[in-house]
């Protein structure tokens, strides 16, 4: 295999990635890390868990560095977008060991959280922003940043950014940053729109294809339970019960929240993950479940992208997703960067058709085997099980105080609750509101929202208690560039004479 330091990787940031126990690139690495350290735009599409974070991450801080950019308050000079928060936070912390050898800052812009630490980052200048598409857009309009100063773009996993209906804002922000600038896009597909963005903003790209979106992971084994209604509780909690790290996904809040706390009265300690818990919850329980305190987190497809936690033996969909790209992603949690994994798809016997046609789309030939909880099948794949763990009780609420992060709908709270009136998606833009009296919207999507008031960003927003009037939201002004034809001239020749000096 290849080295970082023989694709011409700074030796200050082969240096950290050796610390890290990283020294040879994988493919996507190679493929696209000569294009992008010469400063080129890149349209790259790899499969989850290819290594692409480190594919733009490199050459996004190297190029900064070599470019020598002056700290400006509010105006960054890198500029990472992301469809959720979950990810923009896996991928600045990824960034950030990188950025610190060169120098180079890094903050994260999204929703669902206070807005002051994020302007206070801006404030005193930033090198590197790693950002939700609607917060970014709300400080751009608040014009508490600004991007005409970005030398270098990555939009990463823009087919997820389609499926959630925020290409209209991607598309904005991209033109308010210069049209010369180095642009890197990196999709698993380049349907819904992505092909149009790739076309409109990125000049002459290089395409490199390292994985079609349904190539099966080697490492990746596949396994389809077909069990009786009866069994499903029993069985959820026999896959739960190993000793290694796995991620159950269910299709709704509500049941990922039941089934966590129903694992952890029975002795298994789980988390859950979905839209109803407030940015503060969801960090917690992350930690818990990457740190080895909890080995079981029980999600929705909220962390079907971007949570990374190292070795995860094993995922269960105890409920099918609905379509073959979901169940690809949510796979993709196991069996990354080389690491063997299992996934177990449970199969009720009326969902025997649909499952059959979910893994013939993804490319994934299984034979479904009938089973029981104590079939040998199932205990050869758990193993050695783990120690059952007495549950703490739950501390005693004062009355009439309500449960943060609850799910079902039916959370009330903080940044808990929020949800969206509106059924349809927003120009990639979340809202953020004030509690009106009486007002409630149907949960929808990531933690959803209540009102039609300030927009936040990924797939949650953040909510503040008001007096029963929503703060009106801001209008966007038009952002007006010139064509990239016009402009890439000078910039590109400036950018590429830093480099050659």
């Amino acid at each position: 295999m290849t080295t970082f330091a023989e694709l011409g990787v700074p030796a200050e940031i082969v240096k950290v990635l050796a610390a890290d126990g990283k020294s040879e690139a994988f493919p996507i690495q190679t493929d696209t890390l000569p294009a992008t350290l010469d400063g080129g735009d890149v349209l790259g599409r790899g499969r989850t868990g290819s290594g692409k974070t480190l594919a733009f991450s490199i050459p996004l801080v190297a190029g900064l560095a070599e470019l020598d950019v002056d700290r400006v308050p509010g105006a960054p000079t890198g500029l990472i977008l992301a469809p959720t928060r979950e990810l923009a936070t896996q991928i600045a912390t990824a960034v950030e060991p990188l950025a610190k050898a060169v120098g180079l800052t890094v903050t994260t812009i999204f929703g669902g959280v206070k807005q002051a630490r994020q302007e206070q980052a801006l404030g005193r200048g930033v090198d590197i922003v790693v950002a939700c598409p609607g917060r970014l857009e709300d400080l751009m309009q608040q014009r508490i940043v600004r991007l005409d100063n970005v030398e270098i773009t990555v939009i990463d996993e823009a087919d997820h950014m389609a499926d959630l209906g925020f290409l209209p804002g991607v598309t904005r922000i991209l033109a308010a940053t210069p049209a010369d600038g180095q642009r890197m896009l990196f999709s698993a597909t380049l349907d819904r729109g992505v092909d149009k963005l790739a076309k409109r903003f990125l000049d002459n790209p290089t395409m490199h294809s390292v994985d079609e979106a349904t190539s099966p992971v080697e490492a990746m084994t596949h396994h389809v339970f077909e069990i009786e209604h009866a069994d499903k509780n029993a069985m959820v909690a026999e896959l739960a019960s190993g000793t290694g790290r796995r991620i159950l996904f269910t299709r709704t809040k509500h049941q990922a929240r039941k089934l966590a706390k129903k694992l952890t009265s029975d002795g298994i300690p789980a988390v859950d993950l979905h839209g109803n818990l407030s940015q503060p919850q969801r960090d917690r329980n992350l930690k818990a479940f990457g740190e080895g305190g909890v080995r079981v987190l029980v999600a929705t497809d909220v962390a079907a992208r971007g949570v990374h936690v190292d070795a995860i033996e094993l995922v269960v969909h105890v409920d099918p997703p609905a379509e073959h790209k979901a169940y690809l992603h949510r796979s993709g949690r196991t069996a990354r960067a080389g690491n063997a994994g299992d996934v177990v798809t449970l199969c009720l016997p009326d969902q025997r058709r649909d499952v059959a046609g979910l893994l013939g789309k993804a490319a994934i030939k299984v034979k479904p085997v009938r089973v029981r909880p104590s079939s040998a099948e199932v205990d050869a794949l758990v193993g050695a099980r783990a120690e059952r763990v007495e549950p703490t009780p739950e501390p005693a609420r004062p009355a009439g105080q309500s449960r943060q992060g609850a799910g079902g709908g039916r959370g009330r709270g903080g940044a808990n609750g929020a949800r969206r009136r509106s059924g349809g998606p927003r120009d990639g833009r979340g809202a953020q509101s004030s509690r009106g009296s009486g007002q409630r919207g149907s949960a929808q999507g990531g933690s959803g929202q209540r009102s039609s008031g300030q927009r936040s960003s990924g797939q949650g927003a953040s909510s503040q208690r008001g007096s029963g009037q929503a703060r009106g939201g801001q209008s966007r002004g038009q952002q007006n560039t010139q064509s990239r034809g016009q402009q890439r001239g000078g910039g590109r020749v400036r950018h590429q004479a830093a480099r050659t000096a």
